[in-house]
Order: structure tokens, then C-alpha cells, then sequence
């Protein structure tokens, strides 16, 4: 920043590049958006709530009360009708900007002193074939039971981690869990619906997925 302070950091983690974009503050300077090559990017509200958060599935725009305001789904991720994405620009603070226009373009831009640095953060990522359910015909009771308590915990660790990132807010509990935790809790019950199971356990694993 003109102020000296450090505004973009970009560095190597393990085996991907992360991005951070710090606020324009001498001492704890505070986390204004975090983009990984992996396809996870998430930014952040000057108060610090989340404001829209991106994975390889899609991503999703929060108002500053955690109020789903946008959502949508990246191209060719899947044959069924999907939400197409605006082109979306928001302003972390006077000097940083992020536009997002495709997976493969998020761009970060930096101005100061009437220079301008942009960065593109965006990536092909695609949903790994491992992190797919499998064909109801292979799946039992056992394996349907087991996949609905693990979307079940996944979803309970997403709530601690929103409670202790902002456990001053009331907010964190009235969030949407991730999308890709959303797809796979509907993909659970379309499976549920296929397979040969009684209704008491079908009403059982719904009741997990959407408890």
C-alpha cells in the first residue's frame, strides 16, 4: 500500500499457491480474501464476515448477515440445468478489487499511486472421480448410512469452524453449510430413492443429511 504496509502475499503451500490479500494495517492486519489453486477462495466483509466464498463446485455471495444473496455453479461441472454466474466486481478497500467473470478468471487488481498490478487467481480445477458417490446399484444400507453421517460431520465441523473464526456473531449459526456439502446431502437422497431400502430408514438417512 502507499502507506508501506503489505497488501498481497502470495506464497507456496505444500503443493499449491496461496494468495492473501491483507488490509492496509500496520499490526494484525486482517484477512480480506484468501484465494488457493486448488479452487477454494473466500472473501471477507471489513468486519470480517464472510462475503463470498468459492469452491470447484461454485461459489456463493453473502450479505453482511450471512443471508444467501447469490449462488451459483461452475459450467460443464454437471449434465443438469445450472445457475449461470454474473460477472461479479467488489471493492475490498480503495486499492484492491476482485472480479470474478469464470472459474478460470478471478482476478485480483491492486491500484496506487496511478499504478495498477492484477493477478489472476482463477483455475481448471475439476471435481476429483474419487470425490463422487457411487452408482446406487453398489451402495447398501451400511454404505448409504455411513456416507449420510459423514456429510452429517462434515457439516457439524463447519459450524465449529464458523463459531470460532467469529464467535462474537450470532450470524455463523444462521449460514448455508458449503455448497459442495449441499450436493452431496441431495445426491445422498437421490441415491436413497433409488436404492431398494425400507421407507423408516430412508426417512432416517433424510433426517441425518438434513438435521
Amino acid at each position: 500500500y502507499p502507506s508501506g504496509n503489505l497488501a498481497i502475499i502470495v506464497a507456496q503451500a505444500r503443493e499449491q499457491l496461496v494468495c492473501i490479500v491483507q488490509e492496509d494495517e500496520l499490526r494484525t492486519a486482517k484477512i480480506r480474501a484468501l484465494f488457493q489453486s486448488d479452487g477454494r477462495s473466500t472473501c471477507y466483509y471489513p468486519t470480517g464476515e464472510e462475503w463470498i466464498n468459492m469452491s470447484i463446485q461454485g461459489g456463493q455471495y453473502l450479505d453482511q448477515t450471512g443471508n444467501r444473496v447469490r449462488r451459483w455453479m461452475w459450467p460443464n461441472l454437471s449434465p443438469a440445468p445450472q445457475v449461470p454466474l454474473s460477472p461479479i466486481f467488489i471493492s475490498l478497500n480503495r486499492h484492491v478489487g476482485v472480479r470474478i467473470l469464470a472459474q478460470d478468471k478471478i482476478f485480483v487488481s491492486f491500484l496506487a499511486m496511478g499504478r495498477q498490478a492484477k493477478f489472476n487467481m482463477g483455475t481448471r480445477a475439476q471435481v476429483s472421480t474419487s470425490s463422487q458417490l457411487c452408482p446406487a446399484a453398489q451402495l447398501g444400507e451400511d454404505e448409504l448410512l455411513l456416507l449420510a453421517f459423514r456429510v452429517r460431520i462434515l457439516q457439524l465441523f463447519d459450524r465449529m469452524r464458523g463459531c470460532i473464526n467469529f464467535p462474537s456473531s450470532e450470524q455463523w449459526n444462521k449460514m448455508q453449510p458449503p455448497m459442495y456439502l449441499m450436493t452431496q446431502a441431495v445426491k445422498i437422497l437421490e441415491l436413497c430413492m433409488a436404492a431398494d431400502i425400507s421407507d423408516e430408514l430412508r426417512s432416517s438417512i433424510k433426517a441425518i443429511v438434513n438435521a
